[in-house]
Formats: C-alpha cells, structure tokens, sequence
C-alpha cells in the first residue's frame, strides 16, 4: 500500500511539471523533422511566459474563469510570431541554425525583462489571480487506485499536452502535410523537384515550433511560477531539445522523454518519504543530471533527420 501511496503523491506532479516540456518539445519535433534545428526553444518559452502572465494580469477582470486559457493562446500566437525571426535568419537568409537559436534566447530573456521593466517597475510582475487551478475529474477520479493517481488533482492542461502528442504523431505519420514536412527534412532536393515548396514547409514548421514553445511557457509560469522574472524559464527549453532528442524526433518519444523530465523535477516537490534524508540540493540538479546523462548515453545513437541543420538552396547540388 505504501508503493501505491508514493505513486498517488508523485504521478500527479509529475503530470503537472511534465505538461509544459511536452508542448515544446512538440514544438522541436515539429522543427526539427522540417531540417531546422531550434535551439532557441528556451527563448520561445520565456516569451511564452512573459505574454501568458502580462495578458492574464491585464485582462483577468475581463475574462474571468476564462483567463488563462485565453492567456495561453495569447501566449502561442506571440511564440509563432516571435519564431518568424529564427525562421527568416535561418531559412532566407541561411544564417547558422544554432546561432540563430542562441540569439532568439538572449534576444528572448532581454525583452522580456526590458518590457517587465517599463510596464511594471520593477524586476518581476504581480502574482496572477487567474492561474490554472488543479481539478477532479468527474467520474474518472472516482476509479479505484487509477483515479487518485492520473484524475484527481489533475491539471486539464496536462491532459491537452498528451493529447496533442498523439495528434502531432497522427499528423506527422499519417497525413500528406506531415508526409511533406519530413521529407523536406530528410531529402529537401527531392521533395522540391516532386513540386514541394520547401521553403514554405520550413516556416510553417518553425512557426509552429514557436506556437508550441510559446504555450509551454505560458502553460510553466500559470501553473508553476504565476508570475514573469528574469529567472521564470530556467533550463526547461534545454529540457524539451533534450526530450526531442532522447525521443529521437518522434513526438510519442518525446512525450515519453517529457514525462520521465516532468518526473525527475517532480521528485524535489513530491514529499516522499523514502527521499526524506536526500539533500534538497541533489534533488534540485536531479533533472538537469539526469538530462546530461539522457543526452550522453542516447545522442551518439539517436538518428536526426539528414537534412536537419542545413539550410536549403534551391537549384543546388
């Protein structure tokens, strides 16, 4: 009983924490299978963060219940605009896909504390008073053992992340827009002379890449940090690339990776007692560890798409 007593503490949390690395690690498949590597979902994340808090502020008055899901899509409309500068640098101009990234990170962090700045005097904002709040499902969370576990205390947003990884799966496997979009990563010379336009199959995908970065971190600071800093988004966009390469670029992969990363933050929050004599500071750097080691022991034997990183230049050889 003690066994399934842990699980009913943790699995919950992990759920919770693991939501907001599935949406961007999404987002990374999604780029990534296209040929465009995004290092730069770290700074989709932040931007991501910083609308969902500042529209949930502004607008809480207006929209009510309703907040933070309107904040949310707020938040990935912004994420899609803001990648557009990652897609024009590395697809029309075919400027360095890592520089590109790393640029859209900083370029990410400095806007949005610069903006927290003027509009609120101050290093970080207020505290949200419409967060997402954790909630029963009616009748699931009823079942025995099961329901404590996946369906009582649960956050819907958890349940939206799994399920958009199933679609993303579904969309990329088994339909002719995902069959398009990875052959311009695999082979964009060959998808081009069959009549695909490669170019536009990129910033489609980059600008859906940001779209899901984006509602990671609104998704992060909603439900986790409710409020915008400096240091809100620390390490959770490396976290997603690293589930997007653990996943080996498909998106139940990295669902799965995102989730085994969920759990590992999940552990310095959970209570257990089996971790009760465990230094909080071990159970702190415990993700980022163990996102190391996922990297070290998988990198050298996951296979990225061929074209992925290279920029296209039609007509050549």
């Amino acid at each position: 009983m003690a066994f399934i007593d842990s699980l009913q503490s943790i699995i919950p949390i992990a759920l919770f924490y693991s939501a907001p690395l599935i949406f961007t690690a999404l987002g990374g498949v999604v780029s990534e299978r296209s040929g465009v590597v995004n290092i730069g979902l770290e700074g989709l994340m932040v931007m991501g963060a910083f609308v969902g808090i500042v529209f949930n502020l502004t607008f809480a008055d207006v929209f009510g219940a309703a907040t933070p899901w309107i904040s949310i899509i707020a938040a990935a409309v912004v994420g899609g605009i803001f990648a557009l500068l990652h897609a024009v640098a590395s697809i029309t101009f075919r400027a360095d896909q890592v520089v590109s990234g790393v640029a859209i990170n900083f370029l990410a962090v400095g806007l949005g504390v610069f903006l927290t700045k003027q509009w609120y005097g101050k290093g970080q904002t207020d505290m949200v008073q419409q967060p997402f709040y954790s909630k029963s499902v009616p009748i699931l969370s009823e079942i025995p053992v099961i329901g404590e576990m996946f369906f009582a205390r649960a956050y819907y947003t958890s349940y939206l992340a799994i399920f958009l990884a199933f679609v993303g799966w579904f969309v990329l496997y088994k339909t002719t827009f995902g069959l398009r979009l990875r052959s311009v990563g695999e082979h964009p010379m060959a998808a081009d002379t069959n009549g695909i336009n490669v170019y536009k199959m990129r910033y489609i995908a980059v600008i859906l890449s940001g779209a899901l970065g984006g509602l990671g971190g609104a998704v992060f600071a909603l439900t986790i940090a409710l409020n915008f800093s400096g240091s809100t988004i620390v390490g959770q966009g490396f976290m997603a690339l690293a589930a997007v390469i653990f996943g080996k670029w498909h998106p139940l992969g990295a669902l799965g990776a995102a989730l085994f990363f969920g759990f590992a933050q999940s552990l310095s929050v959970s209570g257990l007692p089996i971790l009760d004599n465990v230094p909080d500071v071990y159970l702190t750097i415990a993700p980022y560890l163990l996102t190391i080691l996922a990297l070290a022991g998988f990198i050298g034997r996951a296979e990225a798409p061929k074209a992925s990183g290279d920029p296209y230049i039609k007509g050549s050889r």
